[in-house]
């Protein structure tokens, strides 16, 4: 096997039509044959390129919608000879088949027609079969057969053949068959995972894949390696962000930003303004108020301390004053959906602070699966989109809440679904005023939140702590009476939890003995 290996013959089909006629007039300038199909043909000729059509090699026309064309041995045997084989080569003389040096693919977009929400039948019709086919027949003969399936390898390849005569090296095709099988690995997870939501029953198999987005300069860590990676949705968020200013993110920093993102798009733009700030994957600080700014600002006197350094998300456009607020301490990150320009000025001077912006915010109901690796295998579940409404809480004690309390007692409930368990926050006229996270014992999490908020009046020069007549949320019910008790030393008047302890009723009566109004949801955020 050589190490360079002549390009005389490529097959072209493309669904992406975007650099073909570069590449295609790059291929006729080495005096590489074209074989093509349907609309790529089309454009390729409509460029004044001399095109072949498959349907003359293999002595068939497309049939049956398209769906048959390349599936042929005029094709396969042309991509899976081994050239220096002399039975393969034997076999293509006998057989009249011509090698195809070059297979250029790019698939049905299966992804695309998922996503915009097409019926089942259309879906199916935009399964892919020939173009998977001959991307793994060329990426199996990868010692004489290049194939490409993604546009940015164009430019690398059209340098390839410049540099070598019209000729590819191995180490080129090798990474190019790597590349290919991962993308046909990638479209059949996205067919799989499809087809799983729409049967009955959990699937005896599962795939996960994806497309580099970045490689990063470490992972959590400096002795990790790391890399990002897109699903293919398309989705708002950390894959699909512009970045407008600042060096590259960082593995922590993707992180921290997905959970800030995750976390303020909960709350929906046309019900008012939002902050989130965000501090090793555990919320800082939520609120919510009249301007971005002083949700902003709310935010942050929640936990002054634990914001420098964080990251911020809101879920409307950035305005100029609130990227002055912003400024006034050092941040990692800020995301939003869009900037004015008034917002991009102010961040422009910040050279450290990575601005990013998306399309809009992502959906907090959207299905999807959450997975994590374990030692041998993968734990997959489904992402956490449960939903309490007003109507779904059950009051439990004595004491009813007032209409204040149970806005907040719902704002605490949606913040606890992104904290880290055992989960405690306390929340105050829509923002957070102290959030306890990651705790082995949650009484110690409703200990922590009220310590963070009594030195939050420290440095405020408060007369009391904001927990004085604030609600508490945790993530999970209450085992005991102890944490309750202390919530309501710290000032609280009323808890959501979700109930279904042993001790329920011990619980009940310490609220009611304290004078506490409480609330069930019959649902648990656990976030581990």
């Amino acid at each position: 096997m050589p190490d360079l290996s002549p390009v005389k013959r490529a097959l072209l089909s493309v669904s992406d039509k975007t650099g073909l006629i570069e590449l295609g007039q790059a291929l006729a300038r080495h005096g590489v044959e074209l074989l093509s199909t349907g609309g790529t043909a089309k454009a390729l000729r409509d460029a004044g390129l001399e095109v072949a059509d498959v349907a003359d090699v293999t002595g068939f026309p497309e049939m049956m919608d398209g769906r048959v064309k390349t599936l042929h041995p005029a094709v396969h045997g042309g991509l899976l000879a081994l050239r220096d084989n002399d039975d393969h080569v034997a076999a293509m003389e006998s057989h009249g088949i011509a090698g195809i040096d070059l297979v250029v693919v790019n698939l049905y977009p299966f992804e695309e027609t998922v996503a915009k929400g097409a019926e089942y039948a259309e879906v199916i019709e935009n399964i892919d079969i020939g173009g998977p086919a001959m991307i793994r027949s060329a990426a199996k003969n990868h010692g004489f057969v290049s194939v490409i399936v993604d546009t940015e390898d164009y430019a690398p390849f059209i340098a390839e053949m410049d540099a070598h005569g019209g000729q590819t090296g191995y180490a080129l095709r090798q990474r190019l068959a790597q590349t290919a099988y991962a993308r046909t690995s990638a479209y059949d997870m996205a067919v799989s995972t499809w087809m799983a939501g729409a049967v009955e029953g959990t699937p005896r198999r599962r795939t996960f894949g994806g497309s580099l987005v970045q490689s990063l300069r470490y992972g959590e860590n400096p002795h990790q390696s790391a890399s990002f990676y897109a699903d293919g949705s398309g989705a708002p968020g950390l894959a699909t962000a512009t970045q407008h200013q600042g060096k590259e993110l960082s593995y922590n920093n993707i992180n921290d930003t997905d959970a800030a993102f995750a976390l303020v798009s909960e709350f929906r733009p046309e019900d008012g303004p939002a902050c989130a700030i965000i501090k090793h994957a555990n919320p800082c600080g939520v609120a919510r108020a009249d301007s971005l700014a002083a949700a902003y600002e709310r935010a942050f006197d929640c936990d002054r301390t634990s914001a420098f350094g964080g990251i911020i998300a809101v879920n409307q456009p950035l305005d100029g004053a609130t990227a002055e607020a912003i400024s006034g301490i050092f941040t990692e990150v800020v995301i939003a959906p869009g900037a004015d320009d008034d917002a991009r000025a102010v961040f422009a001077k910040k050279e450290r602070l990575r601005l990013l912006t998306t399309d809009g915010l992502a959906d907090p109901t959207a299905a999807g699966l959450a997975v994590r690796q374990v030692s041998g295998g993968w734990l997959v579940q489904d992402r956490d989109v449960g939903r309490v409404a007003a109507g779904d809480l059950k009051v439990v004690t004595k004491r009813q809440p007032s209409a204040q309390e149970m806005v907040d007692m719902q704002f605490a409930w949606t913040v606890a679904k992104h904290v880290k368990s055992n989960a405690i926050i306390y929340v105050k006229d829509g923002a957070t005023v102290g959030v306890g996270a990651g705790q082995m014992s949650r009484v110690d999490s409703t200990r922590i939140a009220a310590r963070k908020a009594q030195d939050m009046a420290d440095v405020m020069g408060l007369p009391a702590p904001l927990t004085q007549g604030s609600v508490v949320a945790s993530d999970a019910f209450f085992p005991f009476a102890d944490g309750l008790i202390t919530a309501a030393e710290a000032g609280a008047t009323a808890l959501i939890q979700p109930g279904g302890s042993m001790r329920d009723d011990e619980v009940i009566a310490a609220a009611d003995e304290l004078g506490l109004a409480m609330v069930f949801t019959n649902m648990r955020h656990f976030r581990h």
